[in-house]
C-alpha cells in the first residue's frame, strides 16, 4: 500500500554567515494511512524543520530544500509550482502549532479564520463555509460554537485556541496532519481531551499524523512509530513498543534514562552533558560524537548508516556494527557508568518554614461608565498550606485555577486581599513596602519562561547584579562580582558567561540563568512557577538535578507550581491540589498518587500518560564489545 507521506533522504540547508546550516540532513520516513508517527529528540535536532519542509514553508531565501523527495500519495510535491503547492497546503497537509496565541492573528476572529480556510480550498460560499466552520467548532467541543465563532484569540483559553487551530487543521480532511508540539504548555487534562480528540477525527478520516514531541509518554501510548532525530539525523527508527522494549542507540536511552518519575525519587536523573552542536559545525562521523557515553575513537570520522539491527529496527550507532568493532578505532574514549548516583535530601518532620492560612486573593470586576466594583473574580478562595524547612511542596490543577497567583501573593509581588502569610512566624500580608525589604531576599521565585523574565539588554552579570545592589546595598563591587561568578559557577554556568546576553544562551542555560539570580540573594524559599514545563527532557532532568543539589547544599524550600505530574512524583515531598482557587486535596507525594481521594485528583492522575512500568527500569547502555 502506498504511504501517505514519504521522505525519501531530505536534506534542508540554510545559508548562513558561519557557513551552511545543514538543519535536515538525510532523513527519510514514511506514514501509512490512519498512523500516527512520531518525531522526538531534543530542540535543535531539526524536527521543526523536518516538518516545515514537508509542508513546504522553508523560510527562504536564506533556507532551501537541498536534496531528497517529499512524496504525497506517490507524487513529489518539492518540484511544484508556488500556486500549486498552495493548493496542497491547508487542503491535502495541515499543520498544527506549538504556539496557537503566535498562530493565530490577533485582528481576525477565529470564526473568519477559519471560515477563510473553507472557502478557499473548499470553494463553499461564504455562508456555506461558516455553517461548516462551526460543525467543526462542535466537532472539537467548542463550547457554544455558534458565539464562540465570532470571538478574537485572546478572548479565549490556551486549550480552546489549541481546538480552534486543530479545527481549523482538519476542517478540509487533509491526507496528513503535522501536530508540532500540540501539547507542551497545556495541562494533563486539556492535553489528553486533544490527543484524543486528534485520535477520533484520524479514525474518522484515515488521516496520517505525524506527531512531534518531547513527551515520550504520549509517544508510548499514542504513536505507532517513532523516530529518534539528533543533529539533523534520524539516529533510531523503530516501531513505538519495540524501541521502548529495547532501545539502541545510546541517545536514545539517554532521552529516556532522563525522563523523571516516582521510581527515581532519590536518584540523581540521567541527563545528556553538553548541547546539541550548531549545524553549521556537525563532526563528519557521528553527530552525537562528543556527548555520547560510549564514544570511541572513530566515532567523529565515521558516520554510521542508519540500519536495520533488528526486524523492523534501525539505529545508526558503531556500537552494533560488528566490522566497525573489529578495527582499532573502536577503542572506547569514555565509559559511563550504568548506575544512577543517589541524590537524596531526607524528608523528616521540620518545623515549617512558612504557613499560609485562610488565603484569599480577589479581582474586582468593573462594570459601567463609572466603573463601579459589579462583584469579584475569586482567584485565590482561602487556601491553607505549610512548606517546611528543607522540603517542597508541589501546587498542582489546571490553568486558571489559582496557583500563580497564589504563589505571587505567598512572596507578595500580588497584594493578598485576606489572609496571613506567617514566615518564620511573621506575618507578611502586615507589613509595608519597607518592612518588606528585607524579606526580598530571603523569598524568591523563578518564572516559567526565562526568556520574557529576563531584561534581553542586561547582561548575566548586570541582571544578576541588578538584585544583589537592590536587596544587598551593603556588598561591595569586587564582592558582588566574585559572588556572581560563584553563583554561575554553582548553577552550571562558568563565570566567563557573566558578559553575554540573555539571547546568547539556549533555553535551558536561560532557565539557569533565572535560578542563579535568585540563588545569588542567599534566599531561603522560593516559588519555582512552571519552571521546567517548557524543556525537553535531557534539559529538564538536568534542571531538576540542579534544584534538588542546590536543596541540598542550602537547605532552601521549594513550592513547586506545575502542571506535570511526573515531576511533581519525582522532586516533591508532598502535594496540595488545587481546583477553582481552592485546595481540594492536601498530602504526602505517596499517599496522593497511591490513594487519591479527590474526584478531581483521580481526574488529573488518569489524565497523565504512562510508560509501562516494567520498561523503566531496563534501559541500559550497550556494552562496548570489540569484536
Amino acid at each position: 500500500m502506498t504511504p501517505v507521506i514519504e521522505i525519501q533522504d531530505l536534506k534542508t540547508y540554510f545559508k548562513t554567515p558561519q557557513g551552511l546550516a545543514k538543519a535536515v540532513d538525510g532523513v527519510s520516513f514514511s506514514i501509512p494511512k490512519g498512523g500516527t508517527f512520531a518525531l522526538v529528540g531534543e530542540s535543535g535536532c531539526g524536527k521543526s524543520m523536518t516538518a516545515l519542509s514537508i509542508i513546504q514553508l522553508v523560510p527562504e531565501p536564506a533556507g532551501f530544500i537541498a536534496g531528497g523527495r517529499v512524496l504525497l500519495n506517490g507524487r513529489d510535491i518539492v518540484p511544484l509550482s508556488d500556486q500549486e503547492k498552495r493548493e496542497i497546503r491547508g487542503n491535502k497537509i495541515s499543520m498544527i502549532f506549538q504556539e496557537p496565541m503566535t498562530s493565530l492573528n490577533p485582528v481576525f476572529t477565529v470564526g473568519d479564520q477559519t471560515i477563510e480556510t473553507i472557502a478557499l480550498h473548499q470553494g463553499k460560499t461564504k455562508k456555506e463555509a461558516r455553517e461548516a466552520a462551526i460543525e467543526m467548532f462542535r466537532r472539537v467541543r467548542l463550547p457554544d460554537p455558534e458565539s464562540l465563532i465570532d470571538e478574537y484569540p485572546h478572548r479565549l483559553s490556551g486549550g480552546m485556541r489549541q481546538r480552534v487551530m486543530i479545527a481549523i487543521a482538519l476542517a478540509c480532511k487533509p491526507d496528513l496532519l503535522i501536530a508540532d508540539e500540540p501539547t507542551t504548555a497545556l495541562d494533563v487534562t486539556i492535553q489528553a481531551q486533544i490527543i484524543d480528540l486528534i485520535g477520533e477525527l484520524k479514525k474518522e478520516t484515515s488521516t496520517a499524523v505525524l506527531l512531534i514531541t518531547h513527551n515520550m509518554a504520549l509517544v508510548y501510548q499514542h504513536a505507532e512509530e517513532i523516530g529518534v532525530m539528533y543533529a539533523g539525523k534520524i539516529v533510531e527508527l523503530s516501531p513505538t513498543k519495540a524501541l521502548f522494549r529495547n532501545p539502541m542507540h545510546p541517545y536514545t536511552i539517554k532521552l529516556l534514562r532522563s525522563i523523571p518519575g516516582q521510581e527515581k525519587r532519590g536518584l540523581k536523573l540521567d541527563t545528556i552533558p553538553g548541547t546539541v552542536p550548531p549545524a553549521t559545525s556537525y563532526p563528519e562521523g557521528c553527530h552525537f560524537a562528543g556527548r555520547c557515553p560510549r564514544e570511541m575513537e572513530g566515532c567523529a570520522t565515521i558516520l554510521p548508516p542508519l540500519a536495520e539491527r533488528e526486524p523492523g529496527h534501525f539505529a545508526a550507532c558503531h556500537l552494533h556494527d560488528k566490522e566497525f568493532m573489529s578495527k582499532p578505532w573502536s577503542k572506547p574514549l569514555r565509559q559511563e557508568p550504568d548506575i544512577l548516583p543517589p541524590l537524596s535530601v531526607p524528608h523528616d518532620k521540620k518545623e515549617p518554614l512558612l504557613e499560609v492560612k485562610r488565603l484569599k486573593t480577589y479581582y474586582p470586576i468593573r462594570k459601567g461608565l463609572l466603573k463601579r466594583v459589579a462583584g469579584h473574580v475569586k482567584a485565590v478562595d482561602g487556601i491553607d498550606l505549610s512548606v517546611r524547612k528543607g522540603s517542597t511542596l508541589a501546587l498542582v490543577g489546571e490553568s486558571g485555577c489559582g496557583k500563580t497567583t497564589a504563589g505571587k501573593s505567598i512572596i507578595q509581588l500580588i497584594r493578598p486581599t485576606e489572609g496571613e502569610i506567617l514566615f518564620n512566624g511573621k506575618d507578611l500580608t502586615r507589613l509595608n513596602e519597607k518592612e518588606l525589604k528585607p524579606y526580598r531576599a530571603r523569598i524568591q521565585i523563578i518564572f516559567q519562561d526565562p526568556y520574557s523574565s529576563l531584561n534581553p539588554r542586561l547582561t548575566v552579570k548586570d541582571t544578576i547584579e541588578e538584585g544583589l545592589k537592590a536587596l544587598k546595598p551593603d556588598m561591595g563591587r569586587s564582592e558582588r562580582h566574585a559572588k556572581i561568578a560563584a553563583t554561575l559557577e554553582r548553577v552550571g554556568l562558568g563565570a566567563d558567561m557573566m558578559h553575554r546576553y540573555p539571547h546568547q544562551f539556549s533555553g535551558g542555560q536561560r532557565q539557569r540563568i533565572g535560578i542563579a539570580r535568585a540563588l545569588a540573594v542567599d534566599p531561603e524559599f522560593i516559588v519555582c512557577d512552571e519552571a521546567v514545563s517548557a524543556l525537553d527532557v535531557s534539559v529538564q532532568a538536568q534542571i531538576l538535578n540542579l534544584l534538588k543539589s542546590i536543596q541540598r547544599d542550602f537547605g532552601l524550600s521549594f513550592l513547586f507550581i506545575t502542571h506535570d505530574l511526573g515531576v511533581v512524583e519525582y522532586i516533591a515531598d508532598e502535594v496540595a491540589v488545587m481546583y477553582g482557587g481552592r485546595i481540594v486535596e492536601r498530602g504526602l507525594t505517596e499517599e496522593i498518587f497511591s490513594n487519591p481521594k479527590d474526584d478531581y485528583t483521580k481526574k488529573l492522575l488518569e489524565a497523565v500518560p504512562k510508560i509501562d512500568a516494567s520498561l523503566l527500569a531496563g534501559w541500559r547502555l550497550p556494552e562496548h564489545k570489540p569484536s
